[in-house]
């Protein structure tokens, strides 16, 4: 017994919405997406079993195997009027597209004077910079002995920029009766699994010497990142 054809023909399926959709996918991201700049320095820190995540608003100083000092602070506004007072007590001029391009950059690790030129550096070239002193990355400076010591200045002021900028947020929140989640500024130490004890200690005693006694370590853990809260 011969079937019969189907009268209709083969069914059609109309793509047009589908392929509509993903477009308008790829724009949403495309529009919504920051790109964020590459560490200057990439650390692998000792490993842990805390699991104590890292706030989104932090301070942090990271130091490489070599004992380089770097500072970064996430919160983009505290970071601008950091440099802005850094600028005026070091007497280093920055320009304003300078102050915004800073905004960007996740960590740095050169002396001020050094900066400007840093900032203006293209993000490829940066790892081989040197810089106006020939210097270089050599860490932010962190001399406990001479009065050279940056990096204590760059926690203390970023600290109470970070602070300031986090109140300002929280009250404009309460003005507008609006829910306000934000987590207050902490501060991190991040180093390298190899990196010798005494490069620690004095990033440890700048701290300690601000009289800032909780601090964050940062680990790594099995499947991603995590911090160890040494005051729990």
């Amino acid at each position: 017994m011969s079937k019969k054809p189907s009268k209709g023909g083969a069914p059609a399926l109309d793509m047009t919405p589908m392929v509509d959709l993903a477009f308008l996918l790829v724009t949403f991201f495309m529009l919504t997406a920051s790109f964020r700049m590459a560490e200057p320095v990439v650390v692998d820190p000792p490993s842990s079993i805390g699991q104590v995540d890292l706030p989104d608003n932090h301070i942090m100083v990271t130091i490489d195997e070599k004992g380089r000092s770097f500072f970064g602070i996430s919160n983009s506004t505290a970071k601008m009027e950091a440099l802005k007072e850094m600028a005026a007590k070091y007497q280093v001029n920055f320009t304003p597209e300078q102050v915004v391009k800073f905004s960007g950059l996740p960590s740095f690790g050169v002396d001020i004077k050094d900066l400007p030129a840093y900032i203006d550096t293209k993000e490829d070239d940066r790892k081989k910079f040197r810089g106006p002193s020939g210097k270089g990355q050599t860490g932010v400076p962190l001399d406990t002995i001479t009065p050279n010591n940056q990096l204590k200045d760059w926690i203390a002021i970023g600290g109470k920029k970070a602070v300031e900028t986090y109140l300002a947020a929280r009250d404009k929140a309460l003005e507008a009766n609006q829910e306000f989640k934000a987590e207050k500024p902490r501060y991190a130490i991040k180093c390298d699994a190899s990196t010798k004890y005494i490069y620690v200690k004095d990033v440890v005693k700048t701290f300690t010497d601000l009289k800032i006694y909780q601090f964050n370590l940062i680990t790594s853990l099995e499947g991603g990142g995590t911090v160890i809260n040494p005051t729990k």
